[in-house]
């Protein structure tokens, strides 16, 4: 009997950078690291302009109905854990689809394969603005089961559609609204408010750290904190704001000693702690800033 694999698909609109094809990632160099196989393939491609080049632009109705994008559909499968057979798989996808967080976590953790492999690419081909995503960017997301054979050409034993756009009692919903995101993209495109710095290099570290790039991770705090104890000084009257701001300022040695260890080579386990730790407090902070501000 063929061997069953549990898997996330995705269908996001446009082509990424990936070409079509299979990709292997992990197990590298760390202990207990998940094998997972990306399967990238674009579907639904619009026909090939002509091939001559256009000095000048084509004339376009102002009504016109824009043309079809393609979709480029991404399997990521579990190839490191196969499923006993198809009853222990039934039950495994009858427990992946039964919560939102369930499924959540899995296209969360499905979808990092998929981010190393976008964010090597830009690396390599010297692109500052390659993009990763998010699972709630995808037009279609499936999380199921098949053959090894099946799962490398995009199909499957069965598989059910999960939506996670956050419900209206969502964490994710409660933040955003908490928040207020759109009020203030609105204000500092007008030049009311502007962005500090270490808003931007924090949100930096935080994407590194997800990604499991911990030594990105810790330079990126190190600046990032620096920035922030100059920014934030007295931006709010709040105990909790002055404990935070206090807190970081005693723990910014901590900081650049790990920040040194990171471009010297791996982070101790205690130093990624703190580094984790520390980034949690600097985005405590910069959230608390926000809300009190309204």
């Amino acid at each position: 009997m063929a061997k069953l694999f549990g898997f996330v698909q995705f269908e996001f609109a446009g082509r990424l950078a990936l070409a079509d094809g299979r990709y292997l990632a992990g197990p590298g160099n760390g202990e207990g690291e998940e094998e997972w196989v990306l399967v990238v393939k674009a579907v639904g491609t619009p026909a090939a302009p002509e091939r001559r080049r256009r000095r000048r632009g084509r004339s376009v109705e102002p009504d016109g109905e824009p043309k079809p994008l393609p979709v480029t559909r991404v399997t990521a499968i579990h190839a490191s854990s196969p499923l006993a057979g198809p009853a222990d798989s039934a039950r495994w996808l009858d427990a992946a689809c039964e919560s939102e967080d369930r499924a959540e976590a899995l296209a969360a953790e499905a979808i990092g394969p998929l981010n190393q492999a976008l964010h090597v690419h830009a690396v390599s081909a010297e692109n500052p603005r390659g993009r990763e995503l998010s699972p709630e960017q995808a037009e279609r997301i499936l999380i199921g089961y098949g053959s090894g054979e099946e799962t490398a050409d995009g199909r499957f034993t069965d598989a059910r559609e999960v939506c996670l756009t956050p419900g209206s009692s969502s964490r994710r919903r409660r933040r955003e609204e908490e928040l207020r995101p759109q009020e203030r993209v609105a204000g500092v495109l007008r030049g009311r408010e502007r962005l500090d710095a270490c808003e931007t290099l924090l949100l930096r570290a935080r994407a590194d750290l997800d990604a499991g790039r911990v030594r990105e991770a810790a330079l990126q705090l190190h600046v990032g904190l620096e920035a922030l104890l100059v920014e934030l000084e007295g931006a709010v009257e709040d105990p909790g704001h002055v404990k935070d701001m206090a807190t970081l300022g005693e723990q910014r040695l901590d900081v650049d000693v790990a920040a040194k260890a990171a471009i010297g080579g791996d982070l101790t386990g205690g130093q990624r702690a703190q580094v984790e730790t520390l980034l949690g407090t600097c985005e405590r902070v910069l959230r608390r800033r926000r809300v009190l501000r309204g």
